[in-house]
């Protein structure tokens, strides 16, 4: 895994030293000096994203930076993300960000799709199914700064996130006991808030690396054992055929939820995910 997360910071270095560049898979390979086929597929294994995805969300979010906090012009800011149109920019910017450029200035709420995938800090030694369920446990005020790496990471699946009000309601969650997670030597593999009156998972997310750990379901089996039992739990992901969607909605499903109602939350159109403990769900491995 190392040598994998090595070679992974190495493409995201030069990725992000050359954001308003047109970036290619090839010229990522040349620069970093690996085959442009192993270095996607490690990508896309380590990341989630292939390496296009992420360059344009990447460039996209810095550019969604720019109409908040400067006064270039929709055109510059298009050219600095290597679009060669304001129209090709607008179209990907609204697809992406559900507003155009201009109606996303206007809000003045700077939200990322995607931050700098950060792998400085791995857990390398390797996790024991029994250990990692008997670890999972509420989170406290000291695991904040782990928590809030972690989320980092995965902001790719939350949409609209604004980071001072997921801190307050990260702050609460942890007095109330609803916040999980499952931490080693100060890193956080997966978190989750819960709510027990709605019966909802308010955020879940799981560490990049540690996807193929079983990690979710046993976080779903501790809910749905211990605390939000003869409940129908529920959590909100993106709708069918969203192009922000970077895989979401396939987790969701492999972990046995089922599609429920269309919703619309903080002004992005979202749907609703059903695990019914009475119908049964795939909680195996």
């Amino acid at each position: 895994m190392v040598n994998k997360v090595e070679i992974i910071k190495t493409a995201i270095d030069y990725i992000e030293n050359n954001l308003s560049e047109k970036i290619s898979l090839s010229t990522i390979a040349t620069a970093v000096g690996y085959s442009k086929y192993h270095l996607h597929r490690i990508f896309v294994e380590t990341v989630g994203l292939s390496i296009h995805n992420y360059v344009q969300r990447r460039q996209l979010t810095e550019s969604a930076k720019l109409l908040v906090f400067s006064d270039k012009s929709i055109l510059e800011i298009s050219l600095i993300a290597g679009y060669q149109s304001q129209q090709a920019f607008t179209n990907i910017f609204k697809q992406m960000y559900k507003k155009t450029p201009n109606e996303y200035r206007l809000c003045e709420v700077f939200y990322p799709l995607q931050l700098r995938f950060d792998l400085e800090h791995t857990v390398t030694e390797e996790l024991l199914q029994q250990e990692m369920q008997a670890e999972i446990r509420f989170a406290k005020l000291t695991d904040i700064p782990a928590w809030l790496s972690l989320v980092d990471l995965v902001i790719d699946g939350f949409p609209n996130l604004n980071s001072a009000d997921y801190l307050r309601e990260l702050k609460k969650s942890i007095a109330e006991q609803r916040a999980l997670i499952l931490e080693k030597n100060k890193i956080a593999l997966a978190v989750m808030s819960i709510n027990y009156h709605s019966g909802s998972i308010d955020f879940f997310g799981v560490h990049p690396l540690y996807r193929q750990c079983g990690i979710a379901n046993l976080f779903l089996n501790k809910v749905m054992n211990e605390l939000l039992t003869d409940k129908d739990i529920s959590i909100t992901t993106f709708r069918e055929g969203d192009k922000a969607d970077t895989g979401y909605r396939k987790f969701y499903k492999e972990l046995g939820f089922s599609e429920a109602e269309l919703l619309v939350e903080f002004g992005y159109p979202t749907q609703k995910f059903i695990f019914s403990p009475k119908t049964g769900g795939n909680i195996n491995e």
